[in-house]
């Protein structure tokens, strides 16, 4: 008992820096997120092909190589990807539902520096595949993720919760950005006939300034020779090693693949998904500047402040832009356009001022235009408390900060819902 209360004592000082990470994320979580949409700026520029042809020869190239110049940096794709270990970890995972199993995967070509990191991957037991797919990338490591103390402790980062001298800072965690902010709803993707997979975010490329620059420094290039020169592009290359794994397993219905990305994951959630066709849907929670938000908006975390706070995760190019962001020739429409025709949901927290939800609106209101080439609509809701799962872009937003809480899960389910039927090419899919 003295030593649960003196672990305790000594863990305070961690809980209140939580506290005040927390509160920098939500600007205090004092502020409400306006929802007014008939008055405020557009994006701009605005998107200009008038033919399907222009966008995908001319347009979306040119989009991809402003956003790769001023914000993200070479985006890595085509890395050479192996795996190097595999193991069944549980075979009866959550009571039977599931079988659980980790990957050791390694990125970049045999005999040059690689990095390493682990896929953990649940399929369901109890239903026949093959299964679509939803891939994340978390804060946390998998053993946090799944729940399940049976998956290899993290390579590089921080242990969210399943190691004894962890376990009230994750408690703390989940107190502070919800219940889900440490775990994946196992039981609702299983049940319903979905395989996730997922993957610690910082085993790709950490996520501090120093160490992040280091490997980034030996970080393997893409197929056209260019590393990446940001966290951001570097943590795509998982998604993209993830699908050329997943992608050839025979339970894996290659058709039906999303991934999943909350905050600083769900900006690489939308790189990944506009530089990779084969992702069909993205969900991007709370992905805020740098993700779906624009940045030249006057409210919301400035491209200065996250640039300051935060440089490894952009190249370089995007901090020039700091004091002046309307300089910017291009803005975060553009990244949400490149995933047309493509699904995409944006999740918000009304609190979450520091995401500017409003700028994610008029952001998908700017991007629509890419999905109108290909016959679609794009966003189709009457503004943006009204969730409309069916849409081509659909806008999220519930009460509360930042975080991941029953709301949002069950927003996500009926946006998968929608897009892995519509891309089915069996009746897997079990609502």
């Amino acid at each position: 008992m003295i030593w649960k209360i003196l672990k305790f004592i000594f863990t305070l000082p961690i809980l209140g820096l939580i506290a005040v990470l927390a509160s920098s994320c939500t600007q205090l979580g004092l502020n409400y997120a306006s929802l007014e949409i008939d008055n405020k700026p557009k994006a701009t520029p605005a998107l200009i092909a008038d033919s399907l042809n222009n966008w995908t020869a001319q347009e979306a190239p040119q989009l991809k190589a402003a956003l790769e110049t001023n914000v993200f940096g070479p985006v890595p794709l085509g890395i050479s990807s192996r795996i190097i270990s595999h193991k069944v970890v549980d075979d009866r995972y959550l009571g039977g539902r599931g079988v659980l199993e980790e990957y050791l995967i390694e990125l970049g070509a045999p005999g040059e520096t690689g990095v390493q990191f682990r896929l953990a991957l649940a399929t369901p037991k109890t239903l026949t595949g093959p299964f679509p797919l939803v891939i994340g990338q978390t804060f946390c490591d998998n053993r946090g993720v799944f729940q399940h103390a049976g998956l290899s402790p993290p390579m590089r980062g921080w242990d969210c919760g399943m190691s004894e001298n962890r376990t009230l800072l994750g408690a703390a965690f989940m107190f502070i950005f919800g219940e889900y902010i440490t775990k994946a709803p196992m039981e609702d993707y299983l049940e319903r006939g979905i395989a996730y997979a997922n993957f610690f975010g910082s085993e790709v490329a950490p996520d501090t300034a120093e160490a992040a620059q280091n490997m980034l420094d030996t970080f393997p290039a893409g197929a056209d020779g260019r590393r990446p020169t940001g966290t951001v592009a570097a943590w795509a290359a998982g998604y993209f090693a993830a699908l050329d794994l997943l992608e050839a397993d025979p339970r894996i219905d290659p058709s039906r693949t999303a991934v999943f990305g909350h905050s600083r994951h769900g900006k690489s959630a939308l790189v990944a998904g506009a530089w990779d066709t084969r992702i069909e849907a993205v969900i991007s929670h709370q992905s805020g500047t740098g993700g779906a938000s624009l940045s030249k908006r006057k409210t919301g975390e400035s491209v200065k402040q996250i640039t300051r706070t935060y440089p490894h995760w952009f190249d370089p190019a995007y901090a020039t832009y700091a004091k002046h962001p309307d300089d910017l020739p291009v803005d975060q429409h553009a990244l949400i356009a490149l995933n047309a025709p493509r699904r995409v949901l944006l999740g918000n927290g009304r609190r979450d001022v520091w995401s500017d939800p409003n700028g994610g609106y008029r952001a998908a209101e700017g991007a629509s235009p890419a999905w109108q080439l290909y016959g679609k609509t794009g966003l189709d809701q009457s503004g943006m408390l009204n969730l409309n799962p069916e849409g081509d872009i659909a806008f999220h937003i519930r009460p509360g900060g930042h975080g991941i809480v029953r709301a949002d899960v069950d927003a996500f389910l009926a946006f998968l819902e929608v897009s892995f039927q519509q891309n089915s090419v069996q009746n897997g899919f079990a609502p």
